[in-house]
């Protein structure tokens, strides 16, 4: 058997550790553009690129290096107040972090870089002048831009000044896959470098621990760039390490000391990171952690099936058997909540990667776009952001392409020049709330309509109402656009965002305001393993449905009950009417009743603050149930979201109220009340 290879490893942690950057690389560049950065965001922003090229150097990556040097030299002529972060250097340091995250994913995929490096590369060289620092062997033909400055060496200073650096490795340090080398290799670097290694702690062989550290090196450099580029040599041993940079009063050198040769090799990523409140941070494979989430949800079954099988034996709630089970129910909801925090992440790098696509997609369509995020930090299951990508992107692509009015139209319409796309992320009722809007010209309805005739998707004589309307655009083979195009034109975009969000057990609304814009409403549960239900037994069958949006029980009698006309009853809460909805009726199970007095009714809160009542025949149970998600070969039924094995093994659906409520609203008039939730509260 091949031993692992302790390099890989080290390797992978440096790609993680790359994600990271680049994260902070577009935190800083946004900070920036929304004029909230300052002097320590242009530091962090060149930490952040030099940080990537010092481990890209160690493995050998000279794409990834040469282009981070480039991008590096105008970050610190930036930062040394040589050069403006003026719209038109922010737009290209965006461009390069997009190209340095290509470049990133190809190094880490062993596949082709990207082809145009080589135009970008130009452009940076152009901010810095034809006299700036590329340690580029091949000549590029272009023209500097108005935007170019005449720089010296990405970190000079007036005169080359002299150093001594008292370097002190700990045991820590080796262990984590780190050498002196490769830092005394960069020191030599960057100037005329001299070292001496001190060996006087060394002890006697009888009392020699193999695994401490007892060296010490002391290292003269007389080199052009400042004090903080030789602070960054250490940056990835920090704390593992006593370093000491103090400037040199003489040029006296060393005695016996040793020239340390030139090398390209650089610092290796260390294999787990500290953050600066000194939390550690350890990184475990995703399929670990789905494997914890399996295992806890077969423990929150078993945990079910021991409480059905104490409650049928028939013991005292008041017996040490009970009471044990009692703990043991307590015990595994800590340990689900503690693995679904685990495997939860903010949506904020899913925001960033949005950031690109309004970019790119603005200079293909030739509108100047902005976007703004709200709401980074809410943190979804990350299955659900994984699978959450593709139908953003469509989704933005389509606010860029088909929301927003050309630059004319908004002009003559008296908006601003830059439109606005807007991404945002909220809890709300249990689930997550994602909206994708714009300020464009909302959704032309006649023109919708008139495509759908065309296209034979609706009767000529159909008529639609405008949410009817708007939602001709998730039909499949649905497009506005007159020509295909690298973007749209050819029929499919926003049916397949509606499978995927569906897929997810999601919902997908539109709402259009002409000449305001129009947004687009997408409600996700928090997370696809174990959901707090609320057990209900209907014409029968045994159903589960989440419990966060069930606002209260109601028993409804004579008082409370009316009936608006046959087949549209209403109940009375608290002075408001709310709609009453058949559970067992809608779902086919049952034919509707004669009277609903004495009926069982849940009230159910949805995300849109509307609320109605759905009539079950009785309550049985609440509890945690583990979401088993059904196979593509079964029918996908309007409001069944998913399965669950109940603890006596019993197979029950798992319900979203939302779409049975909106398919059973379809059919009553409009007149019809539908009370907000304040008004009955």
């Amino acid at each position: 058997m091949t031993p692992p290879d302790p390099m890989a490893e080290i390797r992978a942690s440096f790609f993680v550790e790359c994600d990271e950057l680049l994260e902070a690389i577009q935190d800083s560049l946004q900070l920036l553009e929304n004029g909230s950065g300052d002097s320590d965001t242009v530091h962090v922003l060149f930490r952040a690129v030099h940080s990537i090229k010092g481990g890209a150097g160690a493995f050998g990556l000279s794409d990834l290096v040469r282009f981070s040097h480039r991008y590096e030299t105008v970050l610190d002529a930036v930062r040394s107040d040589k050069i403006r972060f003026e719209k038109a250097l922010l737009n290209l340091c965006f461009r390069a972090a997009d190209h340095l995250s290509d470049l990133v994913r190809a190094a880490r995929d062993d596949s082709t870089p990207p082809e145009n490096d080589a135009k970008l590369l130009a452009e940076l060289d152009a901010c810095i002048g034809p006299n700036g620092d590329t340690d580029n062997d091949e000549a590029i033909d272009f023209q500097p831009q108005a935007l170019a400055l005449d720089l010296t060496d990405e970190t000079a200073t007036t005169d080359p000044a002299r150093y001594t650096i008292t370097f002190a490795p700990d045991a820590e340090m080796f262990e984590t896959g780190n050498d002196v080398y490769p830092i005394l290799a960069t020191l030599a670097g960057l100037g005329t470098c001299r070292a001496t290694c001190d060996a006087s702690k060394l002890p006697m062989l009888d009392t020699f621990a193999p695994d401490a550290s007892y060296l010490t090196w002391t290292i003269q450099i007389e080199t052009e760039v400042a004090e903080a580029e030789l602070t960054s040599v250490f940056e990835f041993v920090e704390g593992l390490c006593e370093y000491d940079i103090a400037r040199a009063d003489d040029r006296a050198e060393i005695a016996n000391a040793i020239e340390i040769a030139p090398s390209n090799t650089a610092p290796v990523q260390e294999t787990q990171t500290t953050s600066p409140q000194n939390v550690s941070i350890v990184r475990v494979d995703l399929d670990r952690i789905e494997r914890l989430v399996n295992l806890v949800g077969e423990l929150v079954i078993n945990q079910a099936m021991l409480a059905q099988s104490l409650q049928t034996v028939g013991l005292s709630p008041h017996s040490d058997a009970m009471d044990g089970l009692e703990e043991f129910q307590r015990l595994t909801r800590d340990i689900q909540d503690s693995v679904m925090m685990i495997r939860a992440q903010p949506v904020k790098s899913l925001f960033q990667r949005m950031s690109r696509i309004v970019r790119e997609t603005s200079a293909s369509v030739g509108k100047s776009v902005r976007l703004v995020t709200e709401g980074e930090a809410t943190e979804v299951d990350k299955t659900v952001i994984e699978c959450l990508a593709d139908p953003l992107t469509h989704m933005i692509r389509n606010a860029v392409d088909h929301g927003l009015e050309s630059t004319d139209d908004r002009l003559a319409a008296g908006k601003s020049p830059e439109g606005q796309v807007r991404l945002s992320a909220a809890h709300r009722s249990g689930r997550v709330i994602i909206e994708v809007s714009d300020d464009g010209g909302g959704i032309n309805r006649t023109k919708v309509r008139e495509i759908a005739v065309e296209k034979g998707l609706v009767p000529a004589d159909t008529v639609l109402s405008d949410t009817e309307t708007d939602n001709l655009l998730f039909l499949p083979g649905f497009s506005t656009s007159a020509e295909v195009s690298d973007l749209s034109g050819r029929g499919v975009g926003m049916d397949v965002v509606r499978t995927s969000i569906q897929a997810l057990g999601g919902r997908i609304s539109i709402t259009s305001t002409p000449g305001v814009g129009t947004a687009f409403s997408i409600s996700l549960p928090l997370t696809l393993a174990v959901l707090e239900g609320m057990v209900v037994e209907v014409a029968g069958e045994t159903l589960v449905l989440p419990l966060n949006i069930v606002a209260e029980t109601l028993t409804l009698t004579p008082a409370t009950l009316e009936t608006v006309q046959p087949g549209l009853d209403v109940v009375r809460v608290r002075g408001a009417f709310v709609p009453l909805f058949d559970l067992g009726h809608q779902l086919g199970y049952r034919a509707r009743k004669d009277s609903y007095v004495d009926s069982v009714a849940l009230l159910i809160a949805q995300e849109d603050g509307q609320t109605c009542a759905l009539i079950v025949d009785e309550i049985t149970d609440q509890r945690q149930v583990v979401i088993k998600g059904l196979d593509d070969t079964f029918y996908r039924a309007p409001g069944i979201a998913a399965a669950t094995i109940l603890g006596d093994g019993q197979i029950a659906l798992i319900l979203d109220p939302s779409d049975i409520i909106a398919d059973a609203s379809e059919a009553l008039p409009d007149r019809a009340p539908n009370q907000k939730m304040e008004s009955v509260t």
